[in-house]
């Protein structure tokens, strides 16, 4: 749970702290995403495609690494 506490009424502040915790968080993500049904063959091409980028992506990471 986030918690954001307001100081000598700076809401703005307050509010834009706590869109940033959601953020980081994956709420605004997770919403997103339960917003409309998925079926569970789109599901499932979904977490493929997602782990095979980050698959690429720590490929990428490790690469580079040696390259140097």
């Amino acid at each position: 749970m986030s918690e954001v506490k307001v100081l000598d009424d700076q809401l703005e502040k307050a509010l834009k702290i706590l869109k940033r915790k959601l953020a980081q968080d994956g709420t605004f993500r997770e919403i997103k995403k339960r917003r409309f049904y998925e079926k569970p063959s789109v599901k499932k091409k979904r977490k493929r495609q997602e782990a095979a980028k980050r698959r690429a992506k720590a490929l990428k990471k490790i690469t580079r690494r040696f390259d140097n």
